[in-house]
């Protein structure tokens, strides 16, 4: 839904400056100004294409940062004025990749497509002040301009064929478009928070288009307009805006409007430096997720992709919060490393508290195997948890090493764990079944003790008796501590999954 759009901004004390044409420049700096904005509002505007992929998330995740860090707000547009391509099934995957990640936003998303006519009426306002103008060129002429360009080795712009025309000049059968009158002359400098001053000859920047010949809104409008009305004092976002903001800056100066703060954060890059692909990890939030990720081990990683505190690798959220400015925000592409992700989300793994990571659990073995583990195999896996997440580095790593507890009666045994239950090892675990059953208690100590007993007697080595006996209990040759499972399992369920195998 819509949320009511007001000018917060003219609320605020003017804190943002804007070097535009041969406009002079003032000494500037963030600090400075940022006493002078009553609320800092940050923003997300993803465009639903597609999935919210890693790049997405992360300036996502530095808005809400920011904003949050400021005590400020944290809005949601979904820009989604190309209905050709944008879908509901993209927009929910973006709304859920956010609330997984913890991004929560303030009010109701802004959908850019219900604001058309709002950005028509600004169209329409710059034309009657003269700042913008009817262009009536034919497709076969931007082509020949664009192919004289080239030849003469100069950049791919509109040449401003009908930007003093005379109106009377216009042919009666072709819709035009407007376009923005532009400085061309001068220069325009955006002052941006990561980068340092970026400054473009206003020469090389044409007149952009603000509203196609069917009249609809181009995005370089919608996004300004937007921005403005909803009070945006930053604009977080990535360094492929940079070009995007030298334009955009001369639709505020063209509207009298202050700039934003711009900050403009480098691109991630995969591990060998190349533009990351889907080889790299540049999936959807959602696919981490079902990877088995958790959500507070991927912002500490995204925020980590081109953001630093000293040496600190391991940050909460609350830290992350308390210590997150621009100024930390590296100026060179990060590289995005799975192994390094792996190793932070075993980190996290080990340290959440069983508790918080019991739902996460039951969900991931519910995705894996299409199955919810009823009341016995719950209690068991509340039970082995502690152990089970020491020895795992995502979820369904642990959902698929807590199989065991849950499997149905008798286990059919994986090809390794098959073969070590031979003969001679079946009649061991036989005679240790009818020993454990005599224990008047069922502990880890208690298990430990029989079982040790019972390898004496035999003059056995340990291996004889506790791989066949892990093999017999879980299916396979790799399981937290062999006490350990027999707890967890229970007297009843185990003694009755060691006589399946030796019967």
């Amino acid at each position: 839904m819509l949320i009511s759009l007001h000018r917060q901004s003219e609320t605020l004390m003017s804190a943002r400056t804007s070097a535009v044409g041969n406009s002079s420049r003032h000494p500037w700096s963030l600090m400075e100004n940022m006493t002078e904005i009553s609320q800092v509002i940050t923003r997300f505007a993803p465009s639903p294409t597609g999935f919210l992929h890693i790049g997405g998330a992360r300036t996502a995740l530095f808005n809400w940062l920011f904003a949050r860090h400021h005590n400020g707000q944290f809005l949601l547009r979904i820009e989604d004025t190309d209905r050709a391509r944008s879908t509901q099934e993209a927009i929910d995957a973006i709304l859920d990749g956010m609330s997984w990640l913890g991004l929560s936003h303030d009010g109701e998303a802004v959908y850019q497509s219900t604001r058309q006519q709002r950005h028509a009426e600004i169209a329409d306002q710059l034309l009657r002040e003269g700042k913008a103008y009817y262009c009536y060129c034919t497709p076969e002429e931007l082509d020949e301009m664009r192919s004289a360009a080239r030849e003469a080795g100069k950049p791919v712009r509109y040449n401003g064929l009908w930007r003093d025309r005379d109106p009377s000049e216009a042919p009666q059968d072709i819709p035009p478009v407007v376009r923005l009158k532009a400085p061309q002359t001068g220069e325009t400098t955006i002052r941006d928070q990561v980068l340092g001053d970026i400054t473009f000859a206003n020469d090389q920047l044409d007149d952009l288009i603000l509203l196609r010949s069917d009249g609809t809104p181009t995005y370089m409008l919608s996004v300004v307009v937007d921005d403005h009305d909803m009070g945006i004092t930053h604009v977080i976002r990535g360094d492929d805006h940079l070009t995007n903001a030298a334009r955009q800056a001369h639709i505020y100066g063209a509207l009298g409007w202050d700039l934003p703060i711009f900050a403009h954060v480098p691109m991630i890059l995969g591990p060998d430096g190349a533009k990351l692909s889907k080889r790299h990890g540049a999936l959807g939030v959602g696919a981490y997720r079902d990877m088995g990720y958790l959500p507070e081990a991927m912002r500490n990683y995204l925020l980590r992709l081109g953001w630093s505190h000293g040496d600190d690798e391991i940050i909460s959220t609350a830290q992350a919060i308390a210590w997150f400015t621009l100024e930390n925000i590296g100026k060179s592409p990060a590289r995005f490393d799975f192994a390094k992700l792996e190793n932070l989300n075993g980190i996290y793994m080990r340290d959440a508290a069983p508790e918080s990571l019991m739902p996460q659990v039951v969900a991931t073995i519910a995705q894996i195997y299409g199955e919810h583990p009823d009341a016995a195999a719950l209690s068991r896996l509340e039970h082995a948890l502690p152990g089970l997440k020491e020895r795992a580095t995502n979820l369904v790593e642990l959902a698929e090493n807590a199989h065991y507890l849950f499997a149905e009666r008798p286990l059919k045994p994986d090809e390794k764990a098959a073969k070590l239950l031979n003969q001679e090892a079946c009649a061991h675990l036989q005679e240790l079944a009818d020993q454990l059953e005599a224990l008047a208690e069922w502990t880890a100590q208690s298990t430990e003790d029989c079982i040790r007993a019972f390898i004496a007697q035999k003059e056995l080595k340990l291996g004889k008796v506790a791989q066949p006996l892990r093999a017999a209990l879980t299916g396979t040759t790799v399981s937290p501590g062999i006490f350990d499972v027999l707890v967890s399992l229970g007297k009843e369920e185990s003694l009755a999954r060691l006589r399946d195998q030796a019967a």
